[in-house]
């Protein structure tokens, strides 16, 4: 089956060729006209409501990672897995090391049938391109023309950035090329691709607004803007952009360059070798512009210049995500709304997503593919879509001791958590309790519309043995996750029928996100210098501190019901015992949320042990299920996180036999035919 399209055409025009006119549509209401309307290109520049509308195209291009397809998959790290039913999906041809599958998965966001990376991606670049060159045909005012070209500088970096985090270095198409020319530009390094997208993030960041509501040409749609890239958005980017060129992966790899940029097949063959020894290896210079811009963007935050803060976390049920009556802004908002007209997901925090995902938009795939579906709990298929033990042990202590350390390639038990292997679920990090489902869990709530033989398991049985371990219809590793997708999308509560307005999306980027890149940036920093100070330096950002930052993270989740402590003293006293500290952190914080991949692939441990194992948690249920509930009345007599268990251990379920070649994907075989200053990955 052919759905990805050859770069050529994608940059040379053949999809969005102006000459004879381009179809569009607005997510808005800029444009008020016939959604199938053919516009040549002098309306479609003509003036700012055209112009603007032709860019609101590009944001609706931006793949919705959930609902590429149906039971999609976008997490490709140590820290998911499907069960047998979806070993088809990309995370589990990952586990493979069949990377060559992301050409035709279409349940993969990178190239999947309604949204794709690839494919949006050289469109979009384009689109930007083309809008660029003709900004000198709209007629309209200098704050107009700024929004118009703040937006385009912006998505052409973006789109170029994140196919770089997958594909590496890429040409930086800055111009539109005709159908009849193959622009046969030289396939920069990352570094040197990075240093282009910085400098169109610099441009945005230059020409838009930090609110659109307070501009005039934002007045139109006062208001409705949140989605609409601005000079924060830029900021953010520009910081990610550096920090991820300063990783220990671009460092290295920028070895296997030659000064043209193009490969040097030898060096690149080299790559990985003992990798391990460097993944504390950053580049200075990138960090210390890394640190510069999100200091720059936390200092906006704490100076309440912009709008975006950290989302509260606080809960009266904390199991079944139901807010405190008092809390202004709700955490579990940032992934799904419910009740409220299909309300765009986000919260306070979200800083990028993409377009509105529409009407009972997660009820076909998403909101089914993270429950059990043992009786039909979980209607739809039997796919599911559930956490590693990995990420499970990711998530620390309530003492703020995280459970393992990574010693010598393996984990080996922290004696200061306090974690105990027989109640394994007591006294942990907040986030777990928010986040994982476990034994003893009351699954669902309401079961009066339940058969009987689907009764007997509202309450979850994931001990060793139980009926929601059974492979094929529940979990293989001990757990499920209700981060994304509450767990009342079951058959008997019923949350993902229309009446609940279910409504999920995966931000691309996040207020916490930043707060623990601008921690990297400055433990990378101070790991250059061997100088532990830095992480309490204040000179990049006036407002907060490396550790600061991740504190701040602590601190949110932190209650009388649920306490979290701060970061311990003694992970203090040495760079690379903290930089752990914030991987760490970035592990149980954005977990799920599609990130952890190319963080293992960045820091240069997508191919070490521990994180090439996946594996499961065994254990006994020793107290009988009466504990748990009584079984006339269902009525609870003991919370879950304190039962008692017995063997409790690690059971290995899939090894990656990753080599140096996985850290980048293959690009699509036709395109590196196209010219020789186009090559392969290393390896592929």
């Amino acid at each position: 089956m052919k759905y990805y399209n050859n770069i050529k055409s994608l940059l040379c025009g053949s999809l969005l060729l102006m000459a004879g006119g381009v179809s569009f549509t607005s997510c808005t209401d800029w444009l008020e006209k016939d959604p199938e309307a053919i516009v040549a290109e002098d309306e479609a520049f003509k003036n700012f409501r055209n112009f603007q509308g032709y860019i609101e195209e590009i944001y609706n291009m931006i793949p919705d990672k959930e609902k590429v397809n149906y039971c999609t998959a976008w997490n490709f790290g140590d820290d998911a897995v499907h069960n047998p039913e979806g070993y088809a999906h990309m995370d589990h041809q990952v586990d493979l090391g069949n990377y060559r599958n992301w050409y035709t998965n279409n349940q993969c966001w990178l190239n999947g049938n309604s949204s794709s990376l690839w494919r949006n991606s050289w469109i979009s670049i384009r689109k930007c391109n083309l809008g660029i060159e003709n900004i000198s045909s709209m007629i309209g005012s200098d704050d107009e023309r700024n929004l118009l070209l703040g937006q385009m500088y912006f998505f052409r970096a973006w789109w170029h950035f994140e196919l770089m985090c997958y594909f590496g270095g890429l040409p930086y198409i800055d111009k539109a090329f005709e159908d009849s020319h193959i622009p046969e530009l030289p396939r920069l390094s990352f570094q040197q691709c990075a240093d282009r997208c910085a400098e169109d993030f610099e441009r945005a960041y230059e020409l838009l607004p930090l609110d659109w509501d307070d501009v005039i040409p934002g007045e139109e749609t006062q208001s409705k803007n949140d989605l609409r890239v601005n000079k924060f958005m830029a900021l953010c980017y520009l910081g990610k952009v550096y920090l991820w060129a300063g990783s220990p992966l671009m460092k290295e790899f920028e070895k296997t360059h030659n000064p043209d940029g193009s490969f040097n097949a030898g060096a690149a063959n080299l790559l990985g070798a003992s990798s391990n020894g460097k993944t504390y290896d950053y580049d200075v210079k990138y960090c210390r512009l890394a640190a510069e811009a999100f200091g720059k963007a936390l200092d906006l935050v704490y100076r309440g210049d912009v709008k975006y803060k950290l989302a509260e976390f606080r809960y009266s049920d904390l199991y079944n995500h139901t807010k405190d009556e008092n809390a202004e802004s709700n955490y579990s908002e940032i992934f799904y709304t419910v009740k409220q007209n299909w309300k765009m997901p986000g919260s306070t925090e979200a800083i990028f997503r993409g377009a509105y995902p529409g009407v009972n938009s997660a009820n076909w795939n998403c909101a089914k593919i993270f429950g059990p579906k043992v009786a039909g709990l979980v209607e739809h298929d039997n796919i599911i879509h559930h956490p590693t033990a990995n990420l499970v042990d990711q998530y620390g202590m309530s003492n703020g001791e995280p459970i393992y350390l990574v010693q010598n390639g393996e984990y080996v038990l922290n004696e200061a958590s306090g974690w105990d292997p027989e109640h394994p679920f007591k006294n942990r990090d907040p986030r777990f309790y928010h986040d994982i489902i476990f034994d003893g869990f009351h699954y669902v709530l309401s079961i009066d519309g339940l058969s009987a033989e689907q009764k007997k398991h509202d309450y979850c049985s994931l001990y060793t043995g139980g009926a929601m371990r059974e492979v094929d219809h529940g979990s293989s590793t001990g757990y499920f996750i209700q981060k994304l997708v509450p767990h009342q999308c079951n058959k008997g509560d019923k949350w993902y029928d229309w009446d609940w307005a279910l409504q999920t999306y995966v931000p691309y980027m996040r207020l916490a996100d930043v707060y623990l890149m601008y921690a990297e940036a400055m433990a990378a920093l101070a790991l250059a210098d061997d100088d532990i100070s830095l992480i309490r330096d204040k000179s990049y950002c006036l407002s907060t501190s490396a550790v600061d930052a991740v504190n701040a993270l602590r601190d949110r989740v932190n209650s009388s019901d649920f306490p979290m402590e701060r970061i311990p003293a003694h992970f203090l006293n040495k760079t690379r015992d903290f930089m752990d500290v914030v991987r760490r952190e970035r592990a149980v914080e954005l977990s799920f949320e599609g990130f952890r991949w190319c963080d293992l692939q960045r820091w240069l441990l997508l191919t070490e042990a521990p994180y090439t194992v996946k594996y499961s948690h065994e254990f006994e249920r020793l107290e009988k299920d009466s504990w748990f509930y009584n079984a006339t009345t269902r009525e609870v007599n003991h919370d879950p996180k304190d039962a008692r268990v017995g063997n409790f251990h690690k059971k290995d379920l899939i090894v990656r036999d990753l080599k140096t070649k996985h850290y980048w994907f293959p690009l699509p075989d036709k395109d590196i035919y196209l010219y020789e200053g186009f090559p392969q990955n290393p390896g592929w």
